[in-house]
């Protein structure tokens, strides 16, 4: 523990908690720096002597020495009440943070929907404030992600850009789910299950994830069903009364809709409200299936077949893949994607 007389004696040194851990100043140095080549039993001893010294780094000094400032942010182009009231937001920053805590890195969390918010974050994004950049939520003609390719700060998206889903793309940085697989596997089921006027309520087409859901419905469409009805294709944003009003926007065009894939259970919560309000059971009149597993498919009624995607480890991958650019590490490719699978419940 440390005691009055420790501090007494001046700030704890780096070669003062090297000495009490027993291995050289190097070996704290990496540690304190979270690389990852020190052995599990000398990282073991130099965070006991940090904690028994309360050694603490002096990082104004490395970042003369480093010329990083070991914080990295999170950009989200959404507003508040949807950062703070939607589960897909929470697991993606727990699991940032979760992947950090391996680092010295520090996060901060910036929200940049509004002109005004927006000219703040790129005023502060800057390699004086950060070493990295997390983009999550972000659109086509979002002009952040070149911006600070400009000022060479390295980046990591949340999400395959939907510009890359067409021919000619340059490549980026990011970390994706299967949406494509998610999307095909869940009208497929539908298909398997006997029904056959499968509509879609499809997300943001300017989103990776909303164009590459509907490219995954589209394609097990045509593949099961022999082509695509633009009548069973409506949008919304992946808010919760979007799923509701395209809901009724299909009842109103097809009326004999019987089953809907949605691409967020968020919208899929929606849309299982409009079809209550329209006397229509679920799932012997329509079926639904969503697309997330979030904790609101489980206390959805009826509770929500839906698509499994690993948020939390999307959120830990993004933080691993902009920590290695950061260093400049060896990395095999640019983009992590990871798998999702089909949840069985009631609503389908």
């Amino acid at each position: 523990m440390t005691t009055q007389r420790t501090r007494s004696l001046g700030r704890p040194t780096l070669d003062a908690v090297a000495a009490r851990a027993g291995v050289g100043r190097g070996t704290v140095s990496r540690v304190v720096n979270g690389s990852p080549q020190v052995s599990p039993e000398a990282r073991a001893a130099v965070q006991q002597a940090i904690a028994e010294l309360g050694y603490v780094p002096n990082r104004a000094a490395r970042a003369l020495v480093t010329r990083r400032t070991d914080s990295v942010a999170l950009v989200v182009s959404e507003s508040g009440d949807r950062i703070f009231t939607e589960p897909f937001f929470a697991a993606i920053v727990r699991g940032i943070s979760s992947a950090l805590l391996q680092t010295p890195m520090q996060l901060w969390l910036a929200m940049a929907q509004s002109a005004v918010e927006r000219e703040r974050v790129e005023h502060h994004l800057t390699n004086q404030h950060v070493d990295g950049v997390l983009l999550l939520s972000l659109h086509d003609a979002d002009p952040l992600p070149g911006l600070l390719e400009e000022r060479g700060l390295p980046s990591v998206l949340g999400g395959r850009p939907a510009r890359m889903l067409r021919p000619g793309a340059r490549p980026a940085w990011f970390v994706d789910v299967d949406n494509v697989g998610g999307a095909r596997q869940a009208v497929q089921y539908l298909a398997g299950r006997g029904r056959r006027r499968i509509a879609t309520i499809a997300g943001p087409q300017d989103m990776g994830a909303g164009l590459a859901r509907l490219t995954g419905y589209t394609d097990a469409i045509t593949a099961t069903l022999g082509g695509l009805d633009p009548g069973l294709v409506a949008y919304g944003d992946f808010s919760e009364e979007s799923g509701a009003a395209a809901m009724r926007r299909l009842l109103e065009v097809r009326p004999d809709v019987d089953a809907v894939f949605v691409a967020s259970d968020l919208m899929a919560f929606g849309a299982l409200r409009a079809l209550r309000e329209a006397g229509r059971r679920v799932p012997d009149d329509v079926a639904v299936v969503g697309f997330d597993d979030a904790p609101i498919a489980r206390q959805a009624d009826p509770p929500l077949t839906t698509v499994f995607q690993p948020v939390e480890e999307m959120g830990r991958q993004m933080a691993r893949l902009l920590v290695a650019r950061i260093r400049g590490d060896d990395l095999p490719a640019p983009h992590v994607l990871l798998d999702t699978q089909l949840v069985h419940r009631a609503s389908a």
